[in-house]
């Protein structure tokens, strides 16, 4: 039966996010909202805690996950950014947006997309995440919580404790969040290509 915390938005209580990070280190799932949907995420370095998140989105293995980093400062340590990149990230961080890039060695190779070894991350602009990530002191290895069969994220907490309550550790409820994800973007080649259009304006990356 997973726990449920009602953590203010605007004024995460630490008590609370001090116990949803015990549960992230003890190899729970967890749900929490982000700037865009709700998402799940666990320990990066914990794989059956990464093969349960999969499962309750319904995908297999080789289904890529995502980092959220605390700032600009983390995501270097897990990505490959020359200046270029580093410019369109600084100008578009913390924000709803997913980047892919070449990881370093502090990724674990599974977590790698298999052909060019890259990953997606993001720093978002949310105050629970970011009090999440602070206590951790690592990324969450995350996904947007899109159920398998459909087309929208769930986005009520209520709804989501109803139908998750026997599949994660922990629901977080930080009030209603959007029903549209990241917009994806791969930085690695030349030129910035948009992979999915969501949340945040793009024109930047646009030619």
């Amino acid at each position: 039966m997973a726990q449920f915390f009602n953590i203010n938005a605007d004024n995460p209580q630490l008590r609370l996010i001090q116990q949803a990070v015990d549960i992230i280190k003890r190899g729970g799932v967890i749900v929490y909202p982000t700037d865009s949907c709700y998402a799940l995420g666990c320990k990066v370095g914990d794989k059956e805690a990464a093969t349960k998140l999969l499962a309750v989105r319904g995908l297999d293995s080789e289904h890529d996950l995502t980092l959220i980093c605390r700032d600009l400062s983390e995501l270097g340590r897990y990505a490959q950014v020359d200046n270029n990149q580093f410019r369109l990230l600084k100008a578009h961080t913390p924000g709803p947006y997913t980047f892919i890039l070449r990881g370093t060695r502090e990724v674990p190779k599974r977590l790698l997309h298999k052909k060019n070894d890259t990953i997606g991350l993001r720093v978002p602009g949310h105050s629970i995440v970011q009090a999440l990530l602070e206590e951790l002191g690592e990324p969450i290895l995350s996904s947007t919580l899109l159920l398998e069969g459909e087309d929208v994220p769930l986005t009520e907490p209520w709804e989501i404790r109803e139908r998750l309550e026997h599949l994660v550790e922990l629901v977080i409820d930080g009030g209603a969040c959007g029903l549209t994800p990241t917009t994806v973007i791969d930085l690695t080649t030349d030129i910035p290509l948009i992979q999915r259009y969501g949340k945040g304006d793009v024109s930047a990356f646009e030619v």
